[in-house]
């Protein structure tokens, strides 16, 4: 498979700006391999194509709020800073993107906040746009980490809208959202409802939690034809012994595994025995799926629609069939579906 199969007809329009009202009402495309048909419905109507014992496994990341904005010394240039990873608690290292990164040299200081109570240093290049700060704070690092954070905001895609809401603090982030370290929201985790999750309880549909902590190389561009070529970057996972051992007794008896998300089907297939069982894990992953693959865990899925040429559009394709994703995108642009992180979302079984 090359680069430029990865198309289909997109204009700005298709982007969800907002979410649906609720979060289990989004559409829902409901795509069957086996038999190549495609269905229409509402996302609130999943749990009627799963029966007891079968497992969603989820990603229970928490995104931080990891967009900053601060002042160069001396010029006062607006600065634009998304935190990417702490590198250091003790000596406060944080990896960050700067912008506009041509302005910014080692040595630079930044100030945060409206009387400037935070300071940073600019210690490292590590990349065109990347930096590594060293805040400037004598306390304590919980004290910090709370400051840092109450002075971030959302790190909403600017390509779904430049003006943060109220309300995004609360949408861009899954129910089930525990462990902290995304900057990009798991897509197919925000259709779920306390109530959908509640209806799934009590038909017994079995959930398994996984962390894939993602990052803005999950959106990074392809730019070679070549897929073999393209090298993704690493995001920090861990599967834990218990959702391993739910996943694999399911597996075991026969029923439906569903990743939900690209980020928890990169994940499982980051680790698995040579007989197909999935193992705990923790660690970094750098895989990049897409066609030929032969998927080891899952036999069901669940995707947002994703942007042309993205590697998560390559591996949806992966796993439900080229010609058939292709004309699940040509059906989703003629029904009125939405793609992006507040978009809709198929099911592919």
């Amino acid at each position: 498979m090359k680069l430029s199969q990865y198309n289909y007809p997109f204009n700005a329009e298709l982007i969800a700006s907002y979410p649906a009202p609720n979060r289990d009402e989004s559409k829902l495309m409901v795509i069957n391999r086996a038999k190549g048909k495609i269905q229409h419905r509402t996302f609130k109507d999943i749990m009627e194509y799963f029966s007891a014992g079968d497992v969603m496994i989820f990603n229970n990341t928490k995104v931080f709020p990891a967009r900053l904005y601060g002042n160069k010394e001396k010029t006062g240039a607006e600065i634009e800073i998304f935190l990417l990873r702490e590198l250091n608690p003790e000596l406060k290292l944080w990896d960050v993107l700067v912008d506009p990164a041509r302005k910014i040299r080692i040595g630079n200081k930044l100030y945060f906040g409206p009387d400037s109570s935070l300071v940073a240093e600019v210690i490292d290049n590590t990349t065109s746009r990347g930096r590594t700060l060293r805040f400037l704070y004598d306390g304590p690092h919980d004290e910090f980490k709370e400051l840092l954070y109450r002075m971030g905001e959302t790190p909403l895609p600017k390509w779904v809208r430049h003006k943060i809401e109220p309300f995004d603090a609360d949408r861009y982030q899954t129910i089930f959202a525990k462990e902290e370290g995304a900057v990009v929201a798991p897509m197919s985790g925000l259709h779920f409802s306390k109530h959908l999750l509640k209806r799934m309880e009590i038909k017994g549909i079995n959930t398994a939690e996984i962390t894939a902590h993602i990052g803005l190389g999950n959106f990074r561009s392809v730019d070679v034809e070549d897929l073999t070529k393209h090298k993704v970057d690493s995001e920090q996972i861990r599967i834990t012994t218990e959702a391993s051992e739910k996943v694999n007794k399911a597996k075991i008896a026969g029923k439906k595994v569903c990743a939900v998300g690209t980020s928890v089907m990169r994940t499982i297939e980051s680790s698995v025995s040579t007989d197909g069982q999935l193992k705990p894990y923790e660690g970094w992953t750098n895989k990049f799926i897409f066609e030929p693959y032969s998927f080891s865990v899952a036999n069901c899925m669940i995707s947002n629609f994703h942007f042309p040429y993205s590697t998560q559009l390559m591996m949806v394709s992966a796993f439900c069939g080229y010609d058939l994703t292709m004309q699940a995108y040509k059906e989703a642009i003629e029904n009125g579906y939405k793609i992006g992180t507040y978009g809709d979302a198929m099911l592919i079984l």
